[in-house]
């Protein structure tokens, strides 16, 4: 951190600009959703620098939580906006690959909502792609006489706001998610004017993309140091803001880091039927290696605060359960319980099934000790004893002392999705020189690393 007596540098001055003229009009529910959203419409102005370019989703319980607020603030402030409730998803494969632009996509649970009915596989397709630089989709173009395949590139920097629990889980991954919230009687803002907002906007989005440009190769070979915690997806997804945090200097770095722990580790993220699953199941567990499937299902359906006593009508059964369970390799098998055989669930593998400590394991945060999955069972807890002893998982050579347990060469049980993608790489394309090196070259259908990078390009 500088010295606070020192004069801010230039980038710090524009983003605490950035973040002034915003959190003028809305209350966000934390400090951390502003720096979010600021970096965020920073990095719009630089993504040609980045392999990645984070999703933004704002969602909330309610409508009139400020959703269509910031993105009407990020479309006076961030790289060739264009703001869209109801554009096609064709429509959206051409504007991306004819001319980068930054995609605000409001009222998204309308779209994404399965109960509306609407095929979005396509859109969703285009937004999960278009995460990556180089990505393209390949679509038929033309009539039957005339048909050729047109890859389409569809990196491009995306918001998305709607209603909360719509939006699809491989979207959600690929997001900073802000969940925003009604503005409390305390909460004070402006009133929002936009031909007013646009003209104080202008000169602020324009020293934003003049930083930026300046920003360009410290930017693309920039490799942020991530917090503790914050790896893998999260952090690919955080990588350019806290590169843009670090040359911004001053609170930046800090903030940056602040949000992304945040985000990443302390907000908790709503699950996934799946995961909501396998949480009730370890809790159900505490301590048990094995139950039946009637008792299982007994203590699920009748929790009062649970879902599984009403799925569409009916409570959850055998056969749902099995196929829930199924996606993670976990299958029912027979055992003793001490008073006879019953057919249940283990924690431990057994023949075609990897067992529920598996699944808590990779798909859980940590949890007490006594639901973690190790198989005995804990003196004084009530339960099914175990039988048989402890089986560590992971390392395919540990032995396993229960003859009744087999030990299989699994891969990964779920099925892949697979989009059509096609990856361009940098080899394909004559390198151009630029300052410090070369650089792959900008064309209409493919943003090179500094494309974005001409003064005023954000006017």
């Amino acid at each position: 951190m500088t010295d606070a007596s020192q004069a801010s540098t230039p980038g710090a001055q524009v983003l605490d600009q950035v973040a002034a003229f915003i959190a003028r009009y809305v209350a966000f529910p934390s400090e951390h959703a502003l720096t979010a959203v600021t970096l965020w419409a920073a990095h719009t102005h630089a993504v040609g620098c980045f392999y990645v370019t984070p999703r933004l989703v704002l969602d909330s319980a309610e409508p009139g939580s400020g959703k269509t607020r910031v993105l009407e603030l990020l479309n006076l402030l961030v790289r060739h906006p264009e703001m869209t409730i109801s554009a096609s998803t064709a429509a959206l494969f051409r504007l991306i690959s004819l001319h980068p632009h930054t995609i605000l996509f409001d009222e998204v649970d309308a779209i994404f909502n399965p109960k509306t009915g609407g095929n979005y596989e396509d859109l969703r397709a285009l937004l999960n792609a278009g995460y990556k630089r180089g990505a393209t989709i390949a679509r038929c173009v033309g009539d039957a006489k005339s048909m050729k395949v047109q890859r389409f590139v569809v990196f491009a920097p995306v918001a998305l706001a709607g209603i909360a629990g719509s939006m699809p889980a491989t979207i959600l991954t690929r997001a900073v998610v802000v969940h925003m919230r009604r503005r409390a009687r305390s909460e004070r803002v402006e009133p929002f004017e936009e031909q007013y907002a646009e003209a104080e906007a202008a000169p602020i989005r324009d020293a934003l993309a003049e930083w930026m440009s300046q920003q360009a190769d410290a930017l693309a070979k920039a490799r942020p140091r991530m917090p503790d915690g914050v790896a893998d997806r999260a952090a690919e997804v955080w990588k350019a803001l806290l590169a843009i945090a670090d040359q911004a200097g001053e609170r930046w770095p800090d903030a940056g880091r602040d949000a992304a722990r945040y985000f990443v580790l302390d907000t908790a993220t709503a699950p996934t039927f799946g995961t909501r699953l396998l949480a009730d199941l370890r809790t159900l567990y505490a301590g048990r290696d094995r139950m039946p499937t009637t008792d299982i299902l007994d203590a699920l359906t009748t929790a009062e605060d649970a879902p599984w006593g009403d799925l569409g009508g009916k409570p959850l059964d055998a056969r749902r359960l099995s196929k829930e369970l199924s996606r993670y390799g976990i299958a029912p098998a027979a055992f003793n319980t001490g008073q006879g055989t019953a057919k249940g669930y283990t924690t431990y593998p057994t023949t075609g099934n990897l067992g529920l400590a598996d699944a808590w394991d990779r798909y859980l945060p940590a949890g007490p000790i006594g639901n973690s999955g190790n198989c005995g069972n804990p003196a004084g807890q009530t339960g099914y004893r175990s039988e048989k002893p402890s089986v560590t998982i992971g390392n395919p050579q540990d032995q396993v002392t229960d003859p009744s347990v087999t030990r299989i060469g699994i891969g990964n049980p779920l099925n892949r999705e697979v989009t059509e993608v096609t990856e361009i790489t940098d080899e394909d394309w004559p390198p151009v020189a630029v300052p410090g090196g070369t650089r792959p070259p900008s064309t209409p259908d493919r943003p090179g690393p500094h494309s974005a990078f001409t003064k005023g390009a954000a006017a």
